[in-house]
């Protein structure tokens, strides 16, 4: 086996051509957007003098933005809105508009559409309610609404949305009824949901967070979250970007884009629905133990994108790395005058696998050389509630020159005789220092009042966060988005060209022609066959009908022999009595036959017993289990410990199709007990290479048959080093593909 790996090492090819296709096919010249973010004139259409109204709102917040463009407002009811001249109708507007902005009732928005289509606007947002999420005629008018859209070649945001904020000064435009405008900056925001998204922007502007623009996408019946990244990507002002996301249009673009952008500029995502059921009831143990949260964690894990967990973490994270230079590791500084905030980062650390290195002894010489008092040097540092702002400062800025460190957290207790003044002229001088050793800077006020972000200017912005939790948090996921972004410049997609793939494409289209199109339980003998086609190591497997068929069949192969239940109904076959391992003679075969005949007849299930299978008795090794189960978002792809606890110890790992080699190796290193293939006590060290290489060509399997709806290996015997992996147990579940 060890010669496998080798083989297969040499095998390997960047193969990101086929992820790349499914965001270039049919995708949107992100250019275009400009007529959204850049526009010089705006209509909207059912601007309204009625102080409340979506209309005045709209209006309203286009002229206190500062537009550097024409407004038209179009009413046909009043003369002029905010002393701006109103057309009865957009056909009746003298100028060329760029952007239409319609807030008219849903039930007048294609009338409006038409007008729009006619006079060659191509751009539209559709704040209006009353579309599909006010049930079925809603659905039906937003599906005409796209038909005309695309009649005209007009490109939709909306309906059902805010709109959108561009706070460029070249453009200066707040084409939403939302009246909070954030001040420029390197932030973008995308949002499915029109209430978080003003939360957002009312949370942006109370803290003076700059953004590049925000982008209300409401039902995205047109313009979809993966066209504005396309935008994204390529906008210069855009440093970060923050997602809000209920549900995912096209799964498969989506994280082929984020895989790329991740490359350059940080993803953030919530995404709702946690709680949501996830796959309905599964045959498999694979699809017994997937859920969908675990296959959106698979899809962000693998493209690079940061999942916060609260709405806190994400405003936190974002703050962070739009206002700071990435961790370049995870060893961190500490430094307080607050005892218990200490011990309260201490324990955040460990949780968020930060590392709490010790200081160099060079540092901690020039520390004493500052301190007025004997003090233990520790990280965290508590200099105590004595300390002054001189002494506070100092030492901050020799940590911040320490070789062990990559990241400096400075927090302020309550009980803290330093104003906050003096707390700000701490973090500018500290913010120059780190600025040049090219350090993350992080600080915590844990002050009732404070806000969650101090002012020391435009160019040198430094987060600070109320509770040390919140800031330890960020700065992890923003050491967790280094590490992911390394390992997509260093993975890869593997090809194996020993594959067989027409051999086997002949053998599953022949056994489903063979059930009339109903799903099935691919047989033993199909099972070997295929896996003999993509190279996967299986121990033999025969089939017997009779009891002295079997004993035949283990003479054959050599004692000892497992012999197990074939049956294509029966899935767990332990449950039902019907594994019984290590026989070691023929008597004992044919006992066994009849054993597993009689534990189903006790149970009314006999009909259901085709024979057994015999197979020689793979000694040694560790059980583990891989599997595969659909989700909506695709192929889901699992690894972990197997034999009979796979469900009731779940120690598990969830990865979508397709797999790099950084994500087969990571599969079986990131199980909580992937320990025990290092050589645990008296076990020697795995073959673990060879799991990878078979988690690589499952992955291989699956993309080249699609008909595969749940698989099973379990247990795989995973055997100690050079000697490879053995399959010795194996389901595959084929439904015809739509």
């Amino acid at each position: 086996m060890a010669g496998n790996n080798k083989k297969a090492e040499q095998s390997m090819k960047k193969t990101d051509q086929s992820l790349n296709k499914d965001v270039n096919e049919n995708s949107l010249d992100s250019g275009f957007l400009r007529s959204f973010l850049y526009p010089r004139s705006v209509s909207v259409i059912g601007a309204s003098k009625k102080a409340g109204s979506i209309g005045y709102n709209v209006m309203k917040c286009i002229m206190q933005s500062g537009f550097n463009g024409v407004v038209y407002p179009v009413n046909p009811t009043v003369e002029a809105v905010m002393s701006v001249k109103s057309y009865a109708s957009v056909t009746d507007v003298p100028g060329t508009v760029d952007l239409a902005v319609i807030v008219v009732p849903a039930r007048n928005v294609l009338n409006v559409l038409d007008e729009c289509g006619k006079i060659g606007i191509k751009a539209v947002i559709v704040i209006s309610d009353g579309f599909r999420e006010a049930g079925e005629k809603g659905q039906a008018l937003e599906k005409s609404l796209i038909e005309m859209a695309s009649q005209y070649g007009i490109r939709l945001i909306g309906p059902n949305c805010i709109g959108i904020i561009n706070p460029d000064p070249d453009v200066s435009l707040n084409a939403s009824f939302c009246p909070v405008y954030p001040p420029d900056g390197g932030l973008a925001i995308v949002s499915q949901s029109g209430a978080l998204g003003l939360t957002i922007l009312e949370y942006a502007a109370k803290i003076d967070l700059g953004i590049s623009c925000f982008i209300s996408v409401g039902n995205s019946s047109d313009l979809k979250v993966a066209d504005f990244l396309q935008y994204l990507e390529k906008d210069s002002r855009t440093k970060v970007i923050m997602l809000y996301l209920e549900s995912f249009e096209s799964p498969a673009k989506f994280a082929a884009l984020a895989r790329k952008i991740s490359l350059t500029k940080p993803i953030i995502v919530i995404k709702s629905g946690r709680t949501h059921a996830g796959l309905k009831a599964a045959s498999s143990h694979t699809g017994a133990m997937a859920s969908q949260e675990i296959a959106v964690d698979a899809l962000f894990r693998q493209s690079g994108v940061i999942r916060a967990q609260t709405f806190l973490e994400l405003l936190g994270t974002s703050i962070l790395l739009s206002s700071q230079p990435l961790p370049r590791g995870r060893r961190i500084a500490i430094l307080t005058q607050a005892g218990g905030a200490a011990t309260i980062s201490a324990d955040a650390c460990e949780q968020y696998r930060l590392d709490l290195q010790e200081f160099s002894e060079k540092s901690k010489d020039k520390i004493h050389g500052v301190l007025t008092r004997s003090l233990n040097i520790n990280n965290p540092f508590d200099l105590t509630g004595g300390v002054n702002s001189e002494e506070f400062c100092r030492v901050a800025e020799i940590l911040a020159e320490d070789e062990n460190t990559d990241i400096l957290f400075l927090i302020w207790g309550p009980v803290v005789v330093i104003d906050r003044e003096a707390i700000e002229d701490i973090i500018n001088k500290v913010a120059v220092v780190c600025r040049n050793k090219k350090k993350t800077l992080v600080s915590c006020f844990m002050i009732p009042g404070f806000t969650e972000r101090t002012d020391v200017g435009k160019s040198k912005q430094v987060p600070v966060f109320q509770v040390p939790e919140g800031a330890i948090a960020a700065i992890s996921r923003a050491c967790d988005y280094v590490d992911a972004v390394e390992s997509i410049r260093h993975s890869s997609y593997p090809q194996f060209p020993d594959i067989r793939k027409n051999e086997a494409r002949k053998l599953i289209e022949k056994a489903v022609a063979e059930q009339n199109g109903r799903p099935f339980w691919l047989s033993a003998e199909s099972v070997s066959g295929l896996f003999d086609c993509y190279g996967i190591r299986q121990a033999r497997t025969l089939i017997a009908r009779t009891s002295l068929e079997a004993a035949d069949i283990a003479a054959r192969l050599g004692f000892p022999v497992a012999v197990k239940l074939y049956s294509s109904t029966l899935v767990h076959k332990t449950e039902v009595g019907g594994v019984l391992l290590d026989l070691k003679s023929a008597g004992e075969v044919k006992m066994a036959f009849d054993y597993i005949r009689q534990k189903l007849a006790d149970t009314g299930r006999v009909q259901e017993m085709e024979g057994v299978t015999v197979q020689p008795m793979i000694k040694g090794g560790i059980e583990a289990i891989v599997g595969v189960t659909q989700d909506m978002l695709g192929p889901l792809i699992m690894f972990g410990l197997g034999g009979i606890y796979t469900e009731l110890l779940k120690d598990t790992a969830f990865r979508l199709y397709p797999l790099t080699d950084h994500d087969a190796n990571d599969m079986v290193h990131s199980i909580k007990t992937a320990r025990i293939f290092d050589g645990f006590r008296d076990l020697k060290p795995s073959d673990t290479r060879s799991i990878e290489e078979l988690l690589l060509r499952i992955s291989a399997l699956i993309g080249d048959i699609p008909e595969i709806s749940e698989l099973d290996l379990n247990p795989v015997k995973v055997m100690p080093q050079g000697e490879g992996y053995w399959v010795v147990d194996a389901r595959i579940l084929i439904k015809k593909r739509p």
